[in-house]
């Protein structure tokens, strides 16, 4: 049973910037003595958080010769190559299979990893009649009941059952086959275990897992530091602004974020009160990552749609989506399908 709370971590991410960056540096400290500077490394994307993270470890706790590194997936911004290379001491290391292949093999990376896998488990179930754990068949019906309350399960999923009968595959494997399976390899490899960025309030799984194992975890069979668990999106941003650090171009200016406010009204974050109020935002992307990941693209608005965003800024890799292809049928036709068959409206995919 953990001795954290939900409590515990909303108490923490409640606290000032200054007071978590000295506990990351002591969570980072603890890691470093564990398995000694030779022995971790910071998984770097190129992103702002990782950025932040990277900056903390050399430059806080002033940790010079660890190193950084990067995967190179080409479905990523190449923003973020060109933002890695101009890194010191970045391992940049590549995948072994393409996107292309990965969709032809796997299948797209559409609505969530949780829904593919569970879709993905349920054709073969029923094609070639491989099991697939019960409670995994009851979410996709929508008949998973909480035994706590004795309703329907907020974690059933029957709105996108549909997915079985598509003409093409969803699959949760892109991430693993693209980024993972060449991590795990550089650290079997070398022996270092991994610092990420990765922070709670970014999904259910990743606050289920500070809960579980802190910002530290020693005692599993990949040990693993997230020492920036109890950040905060506005956390990363205000470090930025606050340490006037580099961040990769494509996310263009940090500003202050009015919310509504008059711009340049006065307030009390200008006189130097409650400086850990002031929201901020990203002039250009908001999320780096794969551009191409399907993952969440049904929460997006059409202002905020990766898709069109992706059409304006990078055409080219648009144009990838005509074709990228699994059974015959390409990623954009794929999309499309799901769209049309999609009776939530709001869950529509902007493309």
């Amino acid at each position: 049973m953990s001795a954290r709370t939900i409590e515990d971590l909303r108490l923490k991410q409640s606290l000032p910037l200054n007071v978590k960056i000295s506990l990351t540096r002591e969570r980072i400290r603890q890691w470093v003595d564990e398995f000694g500077e030779d022995g971790v490394y910071v998984s770097f994307s190129g992103g702002k958080d990782s950025t932040v993270l990277l900056d903390i470890v050399r430059n806080v706790c002033n940790y010079k010769r660890i190193p950084a590194v990067f995967v190179d997936v080409p479905t990523q911004y190449p923003e973020l190559r060109q933002f890695a290379k101009t890194i010191e001491n970045v391992e940049i290391i590549k995948p072994k299979i393409s996107f292309m292949e990965v969709c032809e093999q796997y299948g797209f990376p559409m609505i969530s990893k949780e829904v593919s896998q569970i879709v993905d488990e349920s054709r073969s179930f029923l094609a070639k009649g491989k099991e697939i754990p019960k409670y995994r068949l009851e979410r996709l019906k929508g008949e998973r009941i909480d035994p706590k309350t004795g309703q329907a399960s907020r974690y059933n999923i029957s709105q996108y059952s549909f997915l079985v009968e598509a003409p093409f595959e969803v699959s949760k494997k892109c991430c693993n086959v693209m980024k993972k399976n060449p991590i795990h390899l550089y650290e079997k490899q070398t022996g270092r275990k991994p610092m990420l960025a990765q922070m709670a309030d970014e999904s259910f799984l990743r606050q289920q897992k500070w809960l579980q194992n802190g910002c530290n975890a020693f005692d599993v069979k990949r040990p693993v530091s997230n020492p920036m668990s109890f950040w905060t999106e506005n956390d990363v941003l205000q470090y930025v602004v606050k340490n006037d650090l580099k961040i990769c171009l494509v996310y263009g200016s940090v500003v202050e974020d009015f919310g509504g406010q008059i711009e340049g009204q006065l307030t009390f974050g200008d006189l130097g009160f409650y400086e850990q109020d002031k929201k901020y935002r990203c002039t250009g992307c908001q999320r780096t990552g794969c551009v191409l990941c399907g993952f969440g693209a049904q929460t997006e608005s059409k202002d905020d749609s990766r898709f069109l965003k992706l059409k304006q800024t990078h055409p080219k890799m648009f144009a990838l989506l005509d074709i990228f292809k699994n059974n015959g049928v390409t990623y954009r036709q794929a999309i499309e399908w799901y769209n049309e068959h999609c009776e939530n409206e709001k869950s529509k995919i902007w493309i």
